[in-house]
């Protein structure tokens, strides 16, 4: 089952996993609840920052993220999410842009479901990056997930955020290793460009005028 092949990716790298764990965790710090993760997949990033609710198209994805705790949990797609506007204080994205259909729609729908004031954190592998560019190559060789996988660029993704109506606050980036060398434990800085193989923008919707 994919849903299993994808959740032992944190089982096999446990490195590479605790370092965007760091990143993602410390993005949100003081970010307002409830916390939606669009894109929830197996609930590995929601059970850490103890997100309220996870959305995911996947029903076997849904499963392991009940498993680990995850307190609702909606099936459903990013580009038309099954919420009333301005519900959740903030939102999570973990690496689920590249395997949207509307990449810019799913953001969209994230500033509607925001409050203002709300906080969107954003996770992305920078398609110019060396983890990006080792991620296209199995990609092309004909990986399950990599081979649907879109990925862009930082600036891409700065931009896309802008276009829907975000302010960007701050990138907290980790993975500065490349995909060949010893994987270590670091801690994530703050960057807004660098080969970095994992990296987190948050944003506001700020109040309207």
């Amino acid at each position: 089952m994919l849903h299993e092949r994808y959740d032992r990716w944190y089982e096999e790298n446990r490195i590479l996993a605790a370092n965007e764990a760091k990143a993602v965790s410390r993005a949100l710090e003081g970010a307002p609840r409830p916390i939606l993760e669009v894109g929830v997949g197996t609930g590995f990033f929601a059970s850490l920052v103890g997100a309220e609710a996870g959305l995911d198209p996947s029903l076997g994805m849904l499963r392991k993220a009940r498993e680990r705790g995850v307190p609702l949990l909606v099936a459903g797609v990013g580009e038309r999410m099954p919420f009333r506007s301005r519900v959740f204080g903030s939102a999570l994205i973990v690496v689920t842009l590249c395997f949207a259909d509307d990449p810019q729609e799913l953001l969209r729908e994230t500033w509607r479901i925001l409050a203002w004031g709300g906080v969107l954190v954003s996770c992305i592998v920078p398609r110019d990056s060396s983890w990006g560019e080792y991620y296209e190559a199995r990609g092309r060789a004909g990986h399950p997930f990599y081979s649907k996988a879109r990925f862009i660029t930082n600036s891409m993704h700065h931009y896309m955020l802008r276009s829907v109506g975000f302010s960007l606050e701050r990138q907290l980036a980790t993975l500065s290793f490349k995909p060949w060398e010893r994987p270590r434990e670091e801690e994530p800085v703050e960057a807004w460009s660098g080969d970095y193989g994992f990296v987190c923008t948050r944003a506001r919707k700020h109040h309207a005028i």
